[in-house]
C-alpha cells in the first residue's frame, strides 16, 4: 500500500479527461483565439487577483494569496460564474442565482419583467419567477373584451426568450413557481407533459403547511384569485395530480414555502415566493447570491484506513476564507439590473456549501445514508455554519454590518439561536456582514472539474460511468469517468482491489436514505439545498408519495425526485 498521507497533499491538477474538457470549455480564459490561462493554476491566480482587487492596498497581496491557497487544491471552489468571469473584462455577472421582480398582472409589467430577465440571462444569470401573481386563464381583463391568457401563456413567452439567448457561457436556466391555491395550478403542474414545452424552465409548486394538513386530513382545498374562492377541490386529488406528474416526469418539484419563509433570516423584511433555477437559493424579488463550495473530499487525511479523519480545523479556515471571498464578489461583480445591485449591497447574501460529501464519507469508512453518515454530515454542516457566522461577524467588525441588518429581529432568528454561544456573542456585538451565509448548490460541473468528486450532498452516482458529452459542434461522445474516491482507493491499494463496503451508489440507496441526508444538512443551512431523491423505477405510487411526506416531516424545505423511465431518460450510464 502507498503512503496514505500524501494522497491529497501538494498542488492538485486536472486529474481526468473530463476535468480538462470542462476547464477548457468553461473556465479557461481565452479571447480572440488568445489563451490567457495556460494551466488551472493560472485560472486560480486570475480568480484570486480579481476577487482581491477591492481589498485595501496594504493587505491585497496577502488576501490574494489566501484565496489562491484555498482554491489551488480544489478545497474551495467558487461557482462557475466566478471561475469564468473573475479577473477578466467580460461583461458578465459573477452570481449564478437571481430571482426576478414580482410579476405585475399587466401586459406592460410582464414585458418589463421579460426585458429584465433577458438582460440577466445575457450576463449569465440563472433566474426564478413566481407566476402566482398573474390572473388565471379565462378571467376577465378590465377594459378588454378578451379573457386573460393566463400564467402559462406568459411562461411560453419567457421560455422562447430564454431559448433565443446564448450567453457563450452556457444556456439560460429558469425556475417557475406557483402557489398551490392558484386557480391554474393543475395546468401548471401538467404543463411539461408536452415534452416540447417549457424546456428552459424547471417547475416547482409552492406547497403551504395548510395544504399539507388538508391532504393529511382529507379536507377540501380552495383555489383563489385576489382572495375570492374560484373553485374547491379535494386536497388529496390535487396532491395526486402533482405526485402523478412528478412520478412520471420528475417535475414539478415541491417547495415547502411556509418553512422557507419562517426560516428565512430576513423574514422580518420580506416574503419569498421563488428560488433560483436549481432551488438552492430562495430569494426575494431582485435577490441575488454568489456561491462557493468547500470540497470535503480534499480534507480527508489517511483515507480508507482506521486513522481516516476529516480536518475540521481546515474546514473552519476555508469557511472563513469563503465568507470574505464571496463578500468581495458583491463588490467586484457587475449586476444586470440596478435593483439587483442595490439589494445585493443592502443584504449581501452569500451561499457557502459543500461538495464531495459522499466521497468523504466513503473515505471515512461510512455508508452514505447510514446513521453514521447522517451524523457526520450534520456535524460538518454545524461546524461550517458556526464558522461562517463567526467570520461574517468578524467581517462586520471590519467593514460594517449589512445595511438591512436589524439586531433585535436577527438575533431571534432560528439560525442565530442555533449557533454556539460564543458565535452568538460575536453576532450580538458586531452584527453580520451577510444576511444569509449557507446554501448547498448542485455543483455538477465544478465537481467534475475537481476530479469528479461526488456532487454537493448527492451520493456517488457510480464508481465509474459513461457520460454523454455534447461537443461545441453539437456532436455527442461517450466517455468513461471515474469517481474521485474510487480513483484514490485504486491509487492506494491497486485498481484491481475490490472496493470497500463504504462505497455505495445511487442504485444501492433507498429514497429514505436521501431524505435523511438532506434533512441532516438542512438543519444547519440558512438558505436551501439542491438535492435529488433518486427513486427506483418500480417504486409504487403510494411509496413515492410517502417520500414527499417524509421530506416535509423531516424538516426539508423542498423535495425533488427522479425516477428513471422512458420520459426522464438519463445522460449517464454505468
Amino acid at each position: 500500500m502507498k503512503d496514505t498521507h500524501r494522497v491529497n497533499s501538494g498542488p492538485v491538477g486536472l486529474s481526468q479527461p473530463i476535468s480538462e474538457q470542462i476547464w477548457a470549455a468553461k473556465y479557461q480564459h481565452k479571447t480572440d483565439g488568445h489563451c490567457h490561462d495556460h494551466t488551472i493554476q493560472n485560472t486560480w491566480s486570475r480568480v484570486a487577483a480579481g476577487l482581491a482587487a477591492c481589498e485595501d492596498g496594504t493587505q491585497r497581496a496577502k488576501i490574494e494569496g489566501q484565496f489562491f491557497a484555498a482554491m489551488q487544491n480544489f478545497q474551495l471552489i467558487p461557482a462557475g460564474r466566478i471561475l469564468a468571469g473573475s479577473g477578466t473584462d467580460r461583461h458578465v455577472t459573477l452570481s449564478n442565482t437571481f430571482v426576478m421582480r414580482t410579476l405585475p398582472d399587466s401586459v406592460e409589467g410582464i414585458m418589463d419583467t421579460l426585458k429584465d430577465a433577458a438582460l440577466t440571462m445575457k450576463m449569465g444569470g440563472g433566474i426564478g419567477f413566481d407566476f402566482s401573481t398573474l390572473r388565471p386563464s379565462g378571467f376577465r381583463v378590465e377594459g378588454l373584451d378578451c379573457p386573460a391568457a393566463g400564467p402559462l401563456a406568459a411562461m411560453d413567452i419567457f421560455d422562447a426568450t430564454c431559448r433565443m439567448l446564448v450567453t457563450g457561457m452556457g444556456r439560460g436556466a429558469m425556475m417557475a413557481t406557483m402557489r398551490c391555491d392558484h386557480p391554474d395550478i393543475e395546468a401548471f403542474v401538467m404543463a411539461k407533459s408536452d415534452r416540447t414545452r417549457l424546456r428552459n424552465f424547471n417547475l416547482s409548486v409552492m406547497v403551504t403547511d395548510d395544504f399539507m394538513e388538508a391532504v393529511e386530513e382529507d379536507r377540501t382545498w380552495s383555489l383563489k384569485w385576489e382572495g375570492e374562492v374560484t373553485r374547491t377541490v379535494r386536497a388529496r386529488d390535487l396532491w395526486n395530480v402533482i405526485m402523478k406528474q412528478t412520478h412520471s416526469a420528475a417535475e414539478p418539484g415541491v417547495l415547502f414555502i411556509d418553512r422557507i419563509n419562517a426560516q428565512n433570516p430576513m423574514h422580518y423584511r420580506e416574503t419569498i415566493a421563488a428560488t433560483n433555477s436549481c432551488a438552492e437559493q430562495p430569494l426575494p424579488p431582485f435577490g441575488t447570491c454568489p456561491l462557493a463550495s468547500i470540497n470535503l473530499a480534499q480534507l480527508v487525511s489517511n483515507p480508507f484506513t482506521k486513522e481516516a479523519r476529516l480536518d475540521v480545523g481546515r474546514l473552519r479556515s476555508l469557511t472563513s476564507t469563503a465568507v470574505r471571498m464571496l463578500d468581495n464578489v458583491l463588490e467586484v461583480s457587475r449586476f444586470p439590473l440596478a435593483q439587483q445591485a442595490a439589494l445585493a449591497k443592502r443584504q449581501r447574501r452569500i451561499g457557502i456549501g459543500v461538495t464531495g460529501v459522499a466521497d468523504a464519507i466513503a473515505m471515512l469508512g461510512a455508508k452514505y445514508g447510514s446513521a453514521k453518515a447522517v451524523f457526520l454530515l450534520g456535524s460538518w454542516m454545524q461546524t461550517l455554519q458556526n464558522a461562517a457566522y463567526a467570520a461574517s461577524a468578524d467581517l462586520a467588525r471590519e467593514r460594517g454590518a449589512f445595511p438591512d441588518f436589524d439586531a433585535a429581529h436577527h438575533m431571534q432568528t432560528a439560525q442565530v439561536q442555533s449557533l454556539d454561544p460564543e458565535v452568538r456573542a460575536l453576532v450580538a456585538e458586531h452584527g453580520l456582514r451577510n444576511a444569509t451565509l449557507t446554501s448547498i448548490a448542485p455543483t455538477g460541473t465544478i465537481s467534475m472539474l475537481a476530479g469528479n468528486v461526488s456532487s454537493g450532498i448527492e451520493p456517488i452516482f457510480a464508481t465509474s460511468f459513461n457520460r454523454v458529452v455534447t461537443r461545441p459542434d453539437g456532436t455527442k461522445e461517450t466517455e468513461r469517468v471515474m469517481d474521485y474516491a474510487a480513483m484514490v482507493f485504486g491509487r492506494l491499494y491497486g485498481e484491481d482491489t475490490p472496493l470497500p463496503e463504504s462505497f455505495v451508489s445511487v442504485a444501492d440507496l433507498s429514497p429514505a436514505d436521501h431524505v435523511a441526508m438532506q434533512a441532516a444538512a438542512q438543519k444547519w443551512v440558512d438558505s436551501g439545498i439542491s438535492k435529488t431523491v433518486n427513486c427506483p423505477e418500480d417504486i409504487s405510487f403510494e411509496a413515492f408519495k410517502s417520500v414527499y411526506r417524509d421530506a416535509f416531516d423531516s424538516g426539508c424545505k423542498g423535495c425533488t425526485t427522479f425516477r428513471p423511465n422512458d420520459v426522464t431518460g438519463s445522460v449517464l450510464s454505468t
